[in-house]
């Protein structure tokens, strides 16, 4: 799409600021005096970025954590397309957070249907809601998918589609004197560790962590020597610096000052249990094997097993179309069973080699940057 000049741009998570800070890379290498407004996190305030209010208002998941939020959200929605058309876009891009990114391109397109609307992270209709595919359309131009399977489901419902690939496969892997340094700058010498991964968002770290810590715990008192580290996200750092009791003792808590530090955890680590989301996939890139938890409300929860498609949310099984990575979801994710599971990787860590490795080449591991290739579409 020549002529771009001007991109309003939405994201509403962490995952989402990350492939917001590749786009925005990317769209600044190919026109330089591109300009930006709209809503991100810190790594897209690093691009230029002036978010018009806090991204991590927006960070909720589930019906029964979005309902006490709706009317805070409900007006931000309203800042936020007001925002967009003083600031008068070629382009909307909205990032993931599909509830809120959907109803800011709704309504901007009814004011304003001048305003091309693309759309980063195909909604995953191949899980649940498969209809949120044509709402989609009824708004949006076309869809930037992170998964190779997506752009047929997408461009059936009327949309423009193609796959960029994941950023994450762009990254580069953690050295071995990375490794080191990160060992040694939080004294854990030579020990195995298991990588506690809770979450980004409030909600799910407060669901989480007590099962986390507990299963950690089980763990540890099976493996003599093995240390627990907690890698904690920017979002929540008031609440686990509260709440370290949750985990066992002498239990390593680190946020990260940049993704070398983050990326040299991920790969120190024997084993990781994680919340699900995009994390597995960077776990599956430091080749560490993983144990996916997660949890919701009771009411999300109930919603959810009524209308899940298919039999595994974690990424690295879908992408490589493999049962691969255990995961203990809803109410079968209780600390006995995390741990269970967790004892069981450690027992057979190679099991989930092939099935990550797959995983990397199907995103685009050695091609050309998926942030670029995103900006690339967007232009066209």
């Amino acid at each position: 799409m020549a002529g771009v000049r001007r991109v309003f741009v939405v994201a509403g998570e962490a995952s989402g600021d990350k492939l917001g800070q590749a786009v925005m890379r990317g769209l600044k290498r190919l026109q330089p005096d591109i300009e930006f407004a709209g809503v991100g996190g810190p790594l897209m305030t690093s691009e230029g970025l002036v978010s018009i209010f806090p991204m991590t208002e927006l960070s909720v998941m589930g019906l029964a954590e979005v309902l006490p939020k709706y009317r805070a959200l409900l007006r931000r929605k309203a800042e936020t397309v007001a925002a967009a058309l003083a600031f008068e876009p070629d382009v909307l891009l909205t990032i993931d957070s599909p509830d809120f990114c959907k109803r800011v391109a709704k309504e901007l397109r009814a004011q304003n249907g001048a305003i091309r609307t693309v759309h980063y992270v195909a909604p995953s209709v191949w899980a649940w809601r498969p209809h949120r595919a044509a709402q989609l359309a009824a708004f949006t131009d076309k869809v930037l998918t992170l998964l190779p399977f997506e752009p047929e489901l997408m461009q059936a419902a009327g949309m423009e589609a193609e796959c960029v690939g994941h950023p994450v496969v762009a990254e580069p892997e953690a050295s071995g004197q990375q490794i080191s340094a990160f060992r040694a700058r939080h004294g854990l010498g030579d020990a195995p560790l298991l990588l506690l991964l809770p979450g980004s968002r409030m909600g799910e770290v407060k669901r989480l962590s007590a099962r986390f810590g507990a299963a950690a715990e089980d763990v540890l008192a099976k493996h003599a020597g093995m240390r627990a580290v907690v890698v904690v996200a920017d979002g929540v750092r008031a609440f686990m610096a509260e709440s370290r009791d949750l985990f066992p003792p002498q239990t390593v808590f680190v946020t990260p000052q940049d993704a070398t530090e983050k990326r040299a955890a991920f790969a120190a680590a024997d084993v990781a249990l994680a919340a699900s989301g995009t994390v597995s996939l960077e776990l599956a890139a430091a080749r560490t094997p993983m144990v996916i938890g997660y949890d919701m409300a009771w009411l999300s929860r109930v919603i959810m097993a009524r209308m899940l498609l298919i039999d595994t949310v974690t990424l690295v099984n879908l992408v490589s179309e493999t049962r691969a990575v255990p995961e203990r979801i809803g109410k079968a994710c209780t600390a006995e069973a995390l741990s269970q599971a967790v004892l069981a990787v450690l027992a057979a860590p190679q099991a989930q080699a092939e099935a990550m490795r797959l995983t990397m080449e199907r995103l685009g591991r050695g091609g050309e940057d998926p942030g670029l290739r995103a900006a690339k579409a967007l232009l066209r």
